[in-house]
C-alpha cells in the first residue's frame, strides 16, 4: 500500500489554507483597506480587530488576507510566464541538441540570469514605474530560463531512447514528439520545479515590495506591510511579525509540497514506499 508522503500532506494542508484565504479575500474581508482611520490606529488585539490595527488604522486581518492574495496571484503569474515560455524553449533546444538554435537558446538563458529578478525589476521600474504587474514580469523573465533549463536537461536523455527513434522513424516531427512523447515523461520535473519557483516568487514579490517596487498602495502586500512597519519594530513588533510570519509559513509550505511532490513522483522513491 502506497502512503502519502508526510511532507505532501503537510505542504498541501498549509498551501490550501493560504489558497482559501486568498479566494475568499476576493469577495470579502472583515474590514475595507482603503479607509485609513487614524483614531484607531495601533489598537491591540481585541474582538473587534482580533489582530490589532496598523499605524493608519487598517485591520491587520483584512491586511494580511489581501497581502496573501497579492503575493499569491503575483507569483502564479509570474511561474505561469516561465512555464508558457520556458518550457518550450527548453525543448526546442533539447530536440536540436548542438545546432545553431540550441546555442541560441542556451546563451540566452544564461543572459538572463546574469541579472538578477531585482535588477531586471529595476531596469524595467525605471522605464515603467513600479508596479504589481511590472513586478510580475521581471519575475516571470527571471523564471524564464530556469524552466527551459529543467525541461532540456529532462528531454536530453529522453531523445537517445528507442521509442523516440521509432516515432522519427515513422515520419513525426521533432515538435510532435516534444510534445506527445516527451513533455509527458518529464512533466514531473516540471511540477516539482513550478513548486520551487512558486515558493521563490512569494520571497521575489515580498523583496519587490519591501523595498518599493512591487504592488503600490492601495493594493496591500505582505513585503510593504513589512517595509512600513520597520519603524516601529520595538514599539509595536507585531505589525512586521505578522506579515513576516505569513511569508514564512507560506514559503515553508510550498517547499514542504515541493518535497513531497517529488518523493511521490520521483518511482524508486514510489517503489520503495510500497
Amino acid at each position: 500500500m502506497t502512503r502519502l508522503p508526510a511532507a505532501l500532506a503537510l505542504g498541501a494542508a498549509i498551501t490550501g489554507i493560504y489558497a482559501a484565504i486568498a479566494l475568499i479575500s476576493l469577495f470579502w474581508t472583515p474590514y475595507d483597506i482603503t479607509n485609513l482611520q487614524i483614531s484607531n490606529r495601533l489598537q491591540g488585539w481585541s474582538g473587534t480587530h482580533p489582530l490589532g490595527t496598523d499605524q493608519f488604522g487598517r485591520d491587520m486581518v483584512s491586511m494580511l488576507m489581501e497581502g496573501a492574495r497579492t503575493s499569491i496571484a503575483v507569483a502564479i503569474v509570474a511561474v505561469g510566464i516561465g512555464v508558457t515560455l520556458g518550457v518550450p524553449l527548453g525543448l526546442a533546444a533539447a530536440a536540436n541538441r548542438g545546432s545553431l538554435l540550441d546555442e541560441i537558446i542556451m546563451r540566452g538563458n544564461d543572459l538572463i540570469f546574469a541579472f538578477p529578478s531585482l535588477v531586471i525589476a529595476i531596469l524595467i521600474t525605471a522605464i515603467w514605474g513600479p508596479s504589481a504587474t511590472n513586478a510580475i514580469l521581471a519575475i516571470g523573465i527571471f523564471n524564464i530560463p530556469v524552466f527551459a533549463r529543467v525541461a532540456r536537461g529532462g528531454a536530453l536523455p529522453i531523445w537517445t531512447l528507442d521509442y523516440i527513434l521509432a516515432a522519427r522513424t515513422a515520419g513525426k516531427s521533432r515538435a510532435r514528439i516534444s510534445a506527445e512523447h516527451v513533455l509527458p515523461n518529464i512533466a514531473n520535473l516540471l511540477i516539482v520545479q513550478a513548486t520551487i519557483q512558486f515558493s521563490l516568487g512569494i520571497l521575489a514579490e515580498a523583496g519587490l515590495s519591501y523595498v518599493g517596487l512591487g504592488a503600490q498602495p492601495p493594493t496591500s502586500s505582505l513585503g510593504r506591510m513589512l517595509s512600513e512597519s520597520q519603524t516601529m519594530i520595538y514599539s509595536d513588533p507585531w505589525l512586521a511579525v505578522l506579515p513576516g510570519l505569513a511569508i514564512v509559513i507560506l514559503v515553508l509550505g510550498l517547499n514542504l509540497l515541493g518535497d513531497g511532490l517529488r518523493d511521490a513522483l520521483d518511482p524508486r522513491l514510489r517503489r520503495a514506499r510500497e
